[in-house]
């Protein structure tokens, strides 16, 4: 009996070593997989984190490359004064300030601090730097390629005029931002000098927010595109003898929604109520769908969800639930109430839709070269997730283009290039101007770019947000006519 209880007692000491050797063994491959993955997808954001001392080490040997934009201008640059002393110059001063960023004192934001590992790399002949080492000279940092256009990006800017905004546009089928514009905006020459009367309390401008990515507004009209959507899903089979009586106001109970300024549409089906922006029509809509299923297609187009984007974005919000009261329904419906959307969220949704539902991820670096100008890093288009199917995406394609057609999109009708969109007022506090919202691609066809404006306080989007966006799409045409 002793003999057996000591083989016994052998042979769960041997398998209790065993599973200790087969864990051991595990825990290494996965060290070793996860130290793999590391150094391929994620060891360039750590080593370029502008938290990273190593960095200084860097800069220690390498003058920090310049940023170009897409068509061959220089946006940041180092400058060497005769003492050696290095400054971050911006030649366009505001133009780029919330895209290109700045390098400072107090941080580095935008493509400075998305580039940061690229910038402070150099990629010059290996003997050329080891002579450079030897003498104590710094080599010349690799310059980036942005994806921004500068024509754009004046064209833009100048035509939001002294609107306080955003106006954005990139390309729906690869992902390419081509311009982002925020004001107010700041000299990103003199963050250091200013740095006090930006970050003030008092300060009600808020400069440093950049409104493309991370301001929140109620959508307005142009939520409708979401709202139409449900309701066609909801009614696969029935929704084209979806009709509605505008007289301009709405009266449900004590609740009452009208149109912009009052303005009887008449009888309406679905698509002369979204061209028209009719918000009787889409409040009695609101009240019919199903709440639970609204919030799910609101979330799969990205509400309330993290964006496909590697800068400092906010997140656009959703916030009605099945137990929200009809006054919140209507309000939700047309783009009020709760809901809150950036500019850059709606952009990527209507990229999508030009895009067939699929969005490709949006990026601002195209390629970062040597001082000689040979690409050492490509970077190439990605899908960033599938947004609703081609059938979804080509109903409301067909929504955006009669806007343009018979309703509220009339700034681009007689333009050489045929436009979708949408237009949106957004009402945001009793008394003041509605935000002024354009959002919409070209040519329809086969779309190129899509353009997204929001104007603060700026009335109708049909008025002032869509020739801005007009403006946008004249420049990029007069450039590349396809």
């Amino acid at each position: 009996m002793k003999k057996k209880h000591d083989a016994d007692s052998r042979s769960r000491q041997n398998r209790n070593i065993l599973r200790l050797t087969y864990g051991a063994a595990g825990l290494f491959v996965c060290m070793a997989l996860y130290f793999g993955w590391f150094i391929q997808f994620e060891s360039e954001n750590v080593i370029g984190n502008s938290y990273n001392s190593r960095l200084d080490q860097f800069s220690d040997r390498i003058v920090r490359g310049p940023i170009l934009s897409a068509d061959g201008a220089v946006l940041a640059q180092t400058q060497t004064s005769e003492d050696g002393t290095e400054r971050r110059s911006y030649p366009y001063d505001y133009l780029f300030v919330h895209s290109v960023g700045y390098s400072s004192d107090h941080g580095r934001t935008g493509l400075e601090s998305l580039a940061n590992f690229y910038l402070l790399s150099s990629h010059i002949n290996l003997i050329e730097k080891t002579v450079n080492e030897l003498r104590g000279v710094k080599s010349p940092g690799d310059q980036v390629v942005s994806t921004l256009n500068l024509k754009l990006q004046q064209t833009a800017s100048e035509a939001l005029g002294n609107y306080r905004g955003a106006v954005l546009a990139m390309e729906p089928d690869t992902g390419k931002i081509l311009t982002m514009v925020s004001q107010p905006n700041f000299n990103a020459n003199q963050v250091d000098e200013r740095w006090e009367e930006l970050t003030a309390k008092d300060n009600t401008k808020a400069q440093l927010l950049n409104r493309a990515t991370q301001g929140l507004y109620p959508p307005g009209s142009t939520f409708k595109i979401v709202t139409a959507l449900e309701y066609r899903k909801e009614n696969p089979d029935s929704w084209q003898d979806f009709t509605f009586d505008c007289t301009g106001v709405y009266q449900n109970g004590e609740d009452t929604i009208r149109c912009y300024h009052g303005e009887a549409h008449g009888t309406q089906n679905l698509i002369q109520a979204f061209a028209n922006s009719c918000n009787g029509a889409f409040a009695q809509i609101g009240l019919e769908l199903d709440a639970a299923r609204y919030r799910r297609l609101a979330e799969q187009l990205l509400f309330n969800a993290q964006l496909p984007y590697s800068m400092v974005y906010n997140r656009s919000s959703f916030a009605m639930g099945e137990e929200a009261d009809d006054w919140e329904r209507m309000q939700t419906a047309i783009g009020q109430g709760k809901t809150q959307m950036t500019p850059f969220h709606n952009l990527l949704l209507v990229s999508a839709i030009a895009n067939g539902g699929t969005l490709m991820r949006p990026y601002l670096i195209d390629r970062v070269e040597n001082v000689g100008g040979q690409t050492v890093k490509k970077f190439l288009p990605s899908a960033g997730g599938t947004l609703m199917t081609a059938d979804d995406a080509g109903f409301l394609s067909h929504l955006l283009e009669q806007v343009v057609a018979i309703g509220t999109g009339s700034a681009f009708r007689g333009a050489p290039y045929a436009v979708a969109g949408k237009t949106g007022s957004a009402e945001f506090e009793t008394g003041k101007e509605t935000h002024s919202w354009f959002v919409g691609y070209a040519p329809v066809e086969d779309p190129k770019i899509a353009v997204c404006v929001l104007a603060e306080e700026a009335g109708s989007g049909g008025q002032v947000a869509a020739p801005i966006a007009r403006a946008v799409f004249d420049a990029y045409f007069a450039m590349d006519p396809q």
